[in-house]
């Protein structure tokens, strides 16, 4: 069934690995408020001829195109066009929202380089996104859905279901903005822990698949220093350089705490884990492990 979960269960429930697993190509978003129907890939939207043409300008630019609704509801208003754009990438990413009555007047460029467009206001709260998109697979509404409905019962204002996220086999996925942050396989209690802890600026380790936008082994590598560490702010741990060696990539990897700065040296290479038996026992899931990690000579500060 092409829409249907054929899945390993253990995707599902966070028995099976999750790291190094977020979109590398999200670094900048649009999100549009529309009620639906969503279909399954964005160039099969059914949008107003403004509203496509806008979505088909934020693709042609690398923006991330995302419809968005308020858990529950169908009824988003068709004007003004209310928008979320977002920048993901660096130390300082940032969230903005704006109404307009003609797409035109929002200025997207301005969005590829870090820059707020005119008429659009920064925003100080999280923004937490959903994947509910069942024609892309039915397990984003069977699981995406109740998470999202529970998530906007705790976080009121902050929560909306999205479109495709990226990752279907780790649904129920969740988002954190302004920074990207990807989870995957969530429980609700994992949803709203990992919710809680961005709010204090951290993350959790337990089904977090990186941050968009940054190479997947490079996601690896900064999962491995974080659990070698223990260091869960958003913006201690960063990969500053990498290079691949054949199948292996070696980065290096600064980490920052109250105590000052260290930096390793992290080698990961790709890696098959045997999915514990589920719908398709025995079946193959890619990740990353952990070659090497050693502490480098200590940054002063």
């Amino acid at each position: 069934m092409a829409n249907g979960c054929d899945h390993p269960a253990s995707l599902h429930t966070g028995e099976a690995p999750v790291l190094a697993s977020a979109t590398v190509g999200a670094r900048t978003w649009l999100l549009i408020e529309h009620a639906g129907p969503w279909a399954a890939r964005t160039e099969q939207w059914r949008l107003p001829p403004a509203m496509r043409t806008l979505v088909d300008r934020a693709t042609s630019l690398g923006i991330r195109p995302q419809l968005i609704r308020r858990p529950g509801r169908r009824d988003a208003p068709s004007a003004p066009l209310h928008v979320f754009v977002g920048w993901s990438t660096g130390d300082e990413p940032w969230l903005a929202e704006g109404f307009f009555e003609d797409p035109d007047d929002l200025d997207l460029g301005l969005l590829v380089h870090g820059v707020v467009p005119k008429s659009c206001i920064l925003v100080n709260e999280p923004l937490f996104l959903v994947c509910t998109n069942g024609k892309r697979n039915a397990c984003c509404a069977r699981l995406g859905l109740p998470l999202a409905r529970f998530l906007g019962e705790n976080l009121a204002g902050e929560v909306w279901e999205t479109t495709h996220l990226g990752g279907d086999r780790y649904a129920a996925n969740l988002v954190c903005l302004p920074h990207g942050l990807y989870y995957g396989s969530m429980s609700q209690a994992a949803a709203i822990a990992a919710a809680n802890a961005y709010r204090h600026g951290e993350v959790v380790l337990d089904r977090f698949r990186g941050r968009a936008g940054i190479p997947e082994p490079s996601q690896a590598a900064e999962h491995f220093v974080r659990s070698h560490t223990g260091e869960l702010s958003v913006g201690g741990v960063a990969v500053e350089s990498s290079r691949s060696e054949g199948d292996t990539t070696v980065c290096v990897v600064r980490c920052t705490t109250q105590r000052g700065s260290s930096r390793f040296r992290v080698v990961v290479e790709p890696a098959v884990c045997i999915a514990p038996c589920g719908t398709t026992c025995a079946d193959e899931i890619s990740t990353y492990r952990l070659a090497e990690l050693r502490q480098l000579t200590p940054v002063l500060t």
